[in-house]
């Protein structure tokens, strides 16, 4: 099977893209892992307000809401990049 000059391009701008993702390669659970290692369940629902934080939370639990949950895993990984930052 031959690819086009047109696939070809395309691939080249996905693959450019994504290197400039720094989410590229980085797993919802090791995201989680750090931030509820780095602020701890009480002050990740103050942080971000999602029931999955404040009541009974755990990583099975909230890795299920965030993986339904886009405007929610967007607030996680936002908070995820900018503790990476400091």
């Amino acid at each position: 099977m031959c690819i086009g000059m047109d696939d070809k391009k395309k691939v080249k701008e996905e693959i450019k893209t994504q290197a400039n993702n720094p989410m590229h390669g980085v797993k919802l659970a090791d995201v989680l892992d750090h931030l509820v290692e780095k602020h701890g369940w009480e002050s990740l629902g103050e942080r971000i307000n999602i029931r999955c934080f404040k009541s009974n939370p755990s990583i099975k639990s909230s890795l299920t809401f965030l993986r339904k949950t886009p405007w929610a895993r967007d607030k996680v990984e936002r908070l995820y990049l900018r503790s990476i930052k400091k």
